[in-house]
């Protein structure tokens, strides 16, 4: 690591190469008294006003003969984050995140203080967890402001943060959260070791992490939980949940993380236990609609029609008799149709994409039925199934390729394709864990006293507030 000069203009001129001659790099040169000084800032990160009535105005005001660095160190009004540092590169990490730094003629030490004051977005309703009852608040790309959000609904001494930087090149600030007298230390320590781990040159964002903490990243489901809220975060750190918080990113990893959590929503807790209840159990049966009802469709019809009723029976055939594709070609081909169309919507602006969605939907949905391309009972299996994986979206991507894989295993060999394929994802679910956590607890293994909350939604009065922690599950093993 090089050390600061003690010679100022040395040390300008030094970091200055360093930075390549960068336009946002401010250098403020100041005499006070005897002593020369330089304030350096890195434009657009600082709060201006603070900076001129704190730092820059006391200073040019100070009488001559002043101890300039005693001053900074014990009378000044500073500072927030206060720190010194002889070292280059702790200089530069400190400037580029919004911190002055104050170089003095004659003295190779640098006097930092905080002034963060970048722009950012306000905390609004996130767009991806919507709910009807309880908070408008989500988290916003600064992780400080995260943090704060988080500490302001748990006021417990046991609340802790732990702030680690990352990415080789981007040196982005990685929060832990967790409270430690309900957090696993052995969990804890498998996710520190993690992330000790990761040698990434930058870190964007916290889906860059996300595979680091999943045991199996070639499973179609992912172990590692995400939320915008931080209530749905504060709700999981009281469970002995980890939360981890990447700087720039209003998305929060959650490990360990359970399958039933996808279907709980943060409304769940705020809504009647029956009324809760009977989402749950629709929230389920719209994961079996949109991941099973393609491939049964195809499959009863090609390979046991004499399953459906002989009134159904004869609307298919004569909706199919003109289409000139086989049933498993005309359902991949809509399903394509379908996800091209959402992916046109999504990343389009706002107001086009919306257009594009309904009019693509309608005209070409309607065009291909009057075309005789596809048959009408397969438009509206395609609708039934996408309006299922609304319904749980953190699921999406997982059913949207299971989708596929059971209308080809339908089509290849009817019920007993679906049969043998959905061993293989209970299978597949089975042998998953997170952080050493059974993906499918409580169900299984079971833990009884942790079905309160998963097929059911137990009232507030019977449970006391009490929930069950995640190392407390049946089959946990620590790495």
């Amino acid at each position: 690591m090089e050390q600061l000069s003690e010679q100022l203009q040395e040390n300008i001129e030094e970091l200055r190469g360093r930075l390549r001659g960068t336009s946002d790099f401010v250098v403020r040169e100041m005499q006070v008294g005897t002593v020369k000084l330089a304030v350096l800032l890195c434009e657009g990160q600082f709060d201006l006003k603070a900076v001129g009535d704190i730092l820059i105005g006391p200073l040019s005001k100070l009488p001559s003969g002043t101890d300039v660095q005693r001053w900074l160190r014990e009378r000044s009004p500073l500072f927030n984050g206060y720190t010194e540092t002889q070292d280059i590169d702790t200089l530069l990490l400190f400037l580029m995140s919004g911190f002055a730094c104050v170089l003095m003629e004659g003295c190779g030490t640098c006097f930092i203080a905080g002034f963060t004051g970048f722009h950012f977005r306000s905390a609004g309703e996130p767009s991806s967890e919507m709910n009807e009852r309880g908070s408008r608040e989500g988290f916003v790309e600064p992780l400080r402001i995260n943090l704060s959000m988080v500490r302001r609904r748990v006021k417990n001494e046991a609340l802790t943060f732990e702030i680690i930087n990352k990415g080789t090149k981007s040196h982005t600030d990685v929060a832990l959260c967790y409270m430690k007298s309900t957090v696993s230390e052995s969990i804890l320590a498998t996710v520190r070791q993690r992330l000790k781990g990761i040698d990434l040159e930058y870190i964007l964002d916290s889906g860059f992490l996300e595979p680091f903490f999943e045991d199996k990243p070639t499973s179609l489901f992912s172990t590692v939980g995400t939320t915008e809220r931080p209530d749905v975060l504060c709700g999981k750190l009281s469970e002995g949940r980890i939360g981890i918080l990447v700087d720039g990113t209003p998305f929060a990893l959650i490990v360990p993380h359970l399958f039933v959590e996808h279907f709980q929503t943060f409304d769940d807790y705020s809504h009647r236990p029956f009324f809760a209840t009977f989402l749950r159990w629709l929230k389920y049966l719209s994961f079996f609609v949109c991941t099973l009802l393609p491939g049964l469709y195809v499959g009863v019809t090609v390979f046991h029609p004499e399953l459906l009723p002989s009134d159904l029976l004869l609307n298919i055939i004569a909706s199919e008799q003109n289409t000139p594709l086989p049933m498993v070609l005309e359902a991949l081909v809509i399903h394509l149709f379908y996800e091209l169309m959402r992916e046109a919507g999504l990343r389009l602006p706002r107001p086009v994409g919306h257009a594009i969605g309904v009019v693509g939907a309608l005209v070409i949905g309607d065009a291909a039925v009057n075309a005789g391309i596809i048959g009408s009972p397969m438009v509206m299996i395609v609708a039934l199934t996408a309006i299922s994986s609304f319904v749980i979206p953190s699921l999406y991507e997982s059913t949207l390729l299971l989708r596929f894989a059971f209308i080809l295993a339908g089509g290849l060999a009817g019920l007993y394709g679906i049969s043998v394929l959905c061993g293989v994802v209970l299978v597949n679910l089975c042998s998953l864990k997170s952080m050493g956590v059974p993906f499918l607890s409580p169900i299984t293994p079971l833990k009884t006293a942790g079905l309160g909350d998963t097929l059911f939604r137990r009232s507030w009065t019977n449970r006391r507030n009490r929930g069950v922690p995640v190392q407390d599950m049946t089959g946990v093993e620590h790495e």
